[in-house]
């Protein structure tokens, strides 16, 4: 033990000898720990927000969308599917909406349409935000509420009414110190009232946005703004997490005849849970952080290239020491010892710095953009075992050299 403790105490010293050539040799590393730690941590960061985010919509939600498309050729050519099921194969409609809310599982049925490509002006201002269609149930199931205004209303729905209600964001970026309720906004070629102003909800489900996004009625959505009878999912809240199966087998059985689906046939719609929702976004947060913190991993190994160079420097300019420390007695085994431990030191203490610099970019982060980064302990001691072994490994070479030394020739080393 002390033995170890003086050889660390010499890969110190001999490292501190030359501040500048040891930090730029650390560099890699300290990169390749700060990327590895960050990604991961944005990668728990980002499943963390989405695990909030289900939870806060409630774990019993179930969300319908269009599966598979009518097939063409051979199929169709054979009378295989009649009309009807040909008419609505592949789509979700209204009418699938207003026949779910009979079911007695339910407690609120929301469709939902996605305006693609939405721009948003207000005067001299634009800019894009998410624009969806929706009714005002989708705000309870979601649990947002408004500060400013109210939700729009069931008459505005049957009125294909041109009101919105915006997000925090949007009034922060377009309006300013101007009170947004009852101004004009242009979104799609067409004018809306702001009838309300969401309260701050922050990241989405998957990335989404709910504070620079804007709602509208589905109808107007659908007739005004896509020109279609369509809904691209319907979301539905069962009354209680128990009854998630019997809900779903029901939802099954009542779209099924919606779309003229015989036993045996393949549903031309896909349900999704809350459950199934939030084991996805799990799974594509770590398969990202796994492919991410890989790729950061490649600069660790760049970073063990550069120690492996300057441990053979270090032996050269001191073969001359090497030459009088076997010549007082120290053996191969010592001097192998030696230049591995400075080796694991200069990794290790780049590790560190590197943690340093991983809560720096994580706090830039955070602080300066609305990605979230949850810094915890396994991505640390990950990256630094990871960095201590590559010391260890690119470290052997040069040591090894060192032990080889004749003590005679060494000496005479100029």
């Amino acid at each position: 033990m002390r033995r170890i403790a003086e050889n660390i105490k010499v890969a110190f010293k001999s490292l501190f000898a030359s501040k500048l050539r040891t930090f730029l040799t650390m560099l890699g590393i300290i990169i390749g720990v700060g990327a590895v730690v960050a990604v991961i941590s944005v990668g728990a960061g980002a499943e963390v927000q989405i695990t909030e985010n289900l939870q806060s919509a409630g774990t019993n939600i179930l969300t319908i969308s269009p599966g598979r498309e009518m097939p063409d050729g051979a199929q169709r050519a054979q009378g295989m599917f009649s009309d009807e099921q040909e008419a609505v194969a592949g789509k979700l409609y209204m009418q699938d909406a207003y026949a779910l809310e009979e079911s007695n599982l339910l407690e609120q049925v929301v469709p939902v349409v996605n305006i693609p490509n939405g721009t948003l002006s207000y005067k001299s201002w634009g800019g894009q935000v998410s624009i969806l269609g929706t009714t005002p149930q989708y705000f309870e199931v979601m649990d947002y509420n408004v500060y400013a205004g109210s939700f729009f209303t069931e008459s505005e729905i049957q009125g294909l009414a041109n009101v919105a209600v915006i997000g925090d964001n949007i009034v922060d970026d377009y309006f300013g110190m101007v009170d947004p309720i009852g101004e004009t906004i242009k979104m799609g070629g067409n004018n809306f009232v702001v009838v309300g102003v969401m309260e701050e909800v922050g990241t989405g489900t998957f990335g989404s946005n709910p504070d620079n996004s804007a709602y509208i009625p589905v109808t107007t959505g659908q007739n005004k703004m896509l020109g279609t009878d369509t809904v691209d999912s319907i979301i539905a809240k069962v009354k209680n997490e128990q009854l998630m199966d019997q809900a779903t087998a029901q939802v099954t059985s009542i779209l099924q005849q919606q779309h003229f689906i015989l036993p045996g046939d393949p549903n031309d719609f896909e349900i999704s849970s809350s459950s199934q929702l939030l084991e996805m976004a799990s799974s594509i947060a770590d398969t990202l952080s796994i492919t991410l913190g890989g790729i950061a991993a490649i600069s660790l190994l760049v970073g063990g290239i550069g120690i492996m160079n300057i441990m053979f420097v270090s032996v050269t300019e001191r073969t001359r020491e090497i030459g009088i420390r076997k010549a007082v007695g120290a053996k191969n085994r010592d001097i192998l010892i030696q230049f591995i431990t400075e080796s694991i030191v200069l990794s290790f203490t780049g590790g560190l710095m590197g943690v340093g610099f991983a809560y720096l970019l994580s706090w830039g982060l955070q602080s300066f953009t609305s990605i979230t980064s949850l810094v915890t302990v396994y991505p640390i001691v990950l990256a630094l075992s990871f960095s201590t072994a590559i010391g260890l490994v690119f470290g052997i070479f040069p040591a090894m050299r060192a032990a080889r030394l004749n003590p005679i020739e060494a000496l005479r080393y100029e």
